[in-house]
């Protein structure tokens, strides 16, 4: 350990100055520096040691999205920069503030095919929102606290490549130009809340008075908002359809949602959005514009704190740039009162049918067990206060519908990056900033094997985690898009089947396996009951469609011509797909709504019948 205050010394106590109390990431040589500064000063800067460089960015990201607050993460130079690069792209696109570390090798053999010699600073220029390279101990504090104001304001990666004899040289070494003043720049810091000046906010109020069918799309930005958007959405008598990033800007049992929107969204989100004839945006740039209202249909007012982003998706007559929160506040005592309600009440009824459907999916007995059972199930077991980690894959649909974020609660996931495998970085990023909560991981086989190797950066900081995989041994939403979106049988989508309850016993944590759904509910409780990680395997029919709230003539035509062109197990999804929608026909929710009751009593027999004598054909 190096006696004499170092480069990389300085580096970490400015970090330490900012607030910075959490580091993520795996040691190199490149980076080793910087690493006898982290034991320097292990008493103010908890180092969680990852497994890999893409889990170290990733868990800074939910580190990032849990708190508001700049996560950290570093790898050493070359390879272990570009595994960390996923990560980092993460951030950009999640807009989720971190300071990104990169060794760098030595200055003077940059650009002379050294080993490892990658230009770190523009490998990752276009995934940034800052990005330097360090040229020497005089030039750490400026470029630390650019870097982290950069982050901070902008919500993204910022980068710094660090060569390495830099960061071990001593932090008064090399030449201070007279104009570099010590001290010039400080760790002073406020995040700016705007609020539009009146004239908009009234323009605003204006362009929605008179509205009979008015609705709120909520996002990610509106996180934090929640009291104001109920009292907006009860003036307004305005239902709040929520993108998937923000599922927890309002609870679920909220009397003014409508769940979630687009292919994992609800019926009454959808409906709302075809029939309203005015909507407010609210911290929302949700990409599937296919969704929202048809250009000319409804006044559409937004409101988000980054003006480019106002009418990137929708034709916005008002637009309001401020924070969601301050703006609303302001907002609401300009709004007229809506005094009929029958849109709202509409949306309500609606969402009381929804929920029966998905109770009616979610407890269903069938075996193989359904991947709703697992996710309804998760409902009477997360406590008051519970962070939910979801993944990308089909398990977003099952997490979106099924799973009640309640008010205390926290979600969110890869959701516009969409990275698969992002659940338990998330979820160590999390639970390493709330050590008391509860912290669950909601994933698929496919993401989850990914990463397996940080499961034990879980066991090793005594991080309990709770892991709940849905396994079908398949990457069932590329499978589906196959054959819904291009109409191909599906290919190259099964996977090896992997005993994730051996692998927690090697790993020697908790870990159970379910079949049969009348053990999910026990095998849940257990695993959350227990102290220390823990793993539960759900194995699910890999042949359940995440059916969209209104399929599409399009979507069907597609998938029936997969199924015709050779689609595996295609006599067995036929059946079961008509069978989901024979016992699904008392639900106005449901697509088999159409089918009269006796009808689809009779048929689901014959149906259920020819399932059980049907073996992959």
């Amino acid at each position: 350990m190096s006696e004499e205050k170092t480069a990389a010394d300085a580096f970490v106590e400015r970090l330490i100055e900012w607030g910075v109390d959490t580091i993520f990431g795996l040691p190199g040589d490149g980076i080793n520096g910087l690493m006898d500064a982290l034991n320097k000063h292990r008493e103010q800067i908890h180092y969680v040691h990852t497994r890999h460089e893409e889990v170290a960015a990733m868990a800074a990201v939910g580190y990032a999205k849990f708190t508001g607050k700049l996560g950290v993460c570093f790898a050493t130079t070359g390879p272990g920069s570009a595994h960390m690069l996923n990560g980092i792209l993460d951030a950009r696109v999640e807009q989720a503030p971190i300071l990104a570390i990169s060794g760098m090798t030595y200055h003077d053999l940059v650009g002379t095919s050294y080993l490892q010699d990658i230009n770190e600073d523009y490998m990752l220029n276009d995934v940034t929102v800052y990005n330097q390279r360090i040229m020497g101990p005089a030039h750490v504090t400026n470029v630390v606290d650019y870097a982290v104001r950069s982050a901070l304001t902008e919500r993204g990666p910022a980068h710094l490549a660090f060569p390495i004899d830099f960061q071990a040289a001593p932090a008064d070494s090399g030449m201070r130009y007279k104009r570099n003043v010590p001290g010039h720049t400080s760790t002073s810091y406020r995040p700016p809340i705007r609020v539009p000046e009146n004239g908009a906010l009234q323009a605003a109020a204006d362009a929605l008075r008179g509205k009979t069918k008015p609705a709120i799309l909520a996002g990610a930005g509106a996180r934090g908002a929640g009291d104001e958007l109920e009292q907006v959405a009860e003036k307004l008598g305005a239902p709040v359809i929520k993108a998937m990033l923000g599922k927890d800007c309002i609870p679920d049992d909220s009397p003014y949602t409508t769940g979630s929107i687009a292919l994992v969204g609800t019926l009454p989100s959808q409906e709302a959005l075809e029939q309203c004839d005015a909507l407010l945006i609210v911290g929302s740039s949700m990409p599937y514009i296919e969704w929202y209202p048809q250009p000319g249909q409804a006044t559409v007012v937004q409101i988000d704190d980054m003006p480019e982003r106002i009418g990137l998706r929708a034709p916005a007559e008002v637009g309001l740039c401020g924070d969601a929160a301050a703006t609303l506040r302001a907002l609401l005592p300009m709004l007229e009162r809506n005094e009929n309600r029958s849109f709202l009440q509409q949306a309500q009824d609606g969402m009381r049918d929804w929920w029966a459907l998905m109770e009616e999916r979610g407890t269903r007995e069938d075996v193989p067990m359904k991947p709703q059972v697992p996710a309804w199930a998760l409902n009477d077991v997360l406590a008051d206060n519970a962070i939910i980690c979801g993944d990308s894959g089909t398990v977003t649909t099952w997490v979106a519908r099924q799973v009640k974020v309640r008010r205390g609660m926290n979600f969110s996931f890869s959701g516009t990056n969409c990275s698969m495998a992002a659940g338990l970085p998330y979820a160590i990023g999390a639970q390493t900033a709330y050590p008391d909560r509860q912290v669950v991981v909601f994933t698929g086989d496919g993401s989850l094997t990914m990463q397996l190797g940080d499961v034990m950066t879980c066991v090793q900081h005594n991080l309990p985690v709770k892991i709940v995989v849905v396994r079908n041994d398949s990457l069932g939403l590329i499978k589906w898009e196959q054959m819904v979106f291009l109409g191909n049988p599906e290919y190259g989508v099964n996977m090896t089947a992997l005993d994730f309850v051996k692998f927690a016993d090697a790993c020697g944590i908790y870990g159970a396996r379910v079949e049969d759904p009348k053990d999910c509910l026990p095998a849940l409780r257990a695993a959350m009951q227990h102290p220390g990680p823990a793993i539960v395997e759900m194995v699910v029919d890999q042949n359940e469609p995440p059916i969209p709230a209104k399929a599409t003539t399009q979507q069907i035509k597609k998938l029936m011509t997969a199924l015709k062109d050779g689609t595996p197990n295609r006599n067995r999804i036929a059946l079961q797909m008509t069978k989901d929608m024979l016992d699904e026909s008392s639900f106005e929710a449901s697509p088999g709504s159409r089918i009269p009751d006796k009808v689809a009593d009779a048929a689901s027999h014959v149906v259920d019948s020819a399932l059980k004598h049907t073996k992959g054909s």
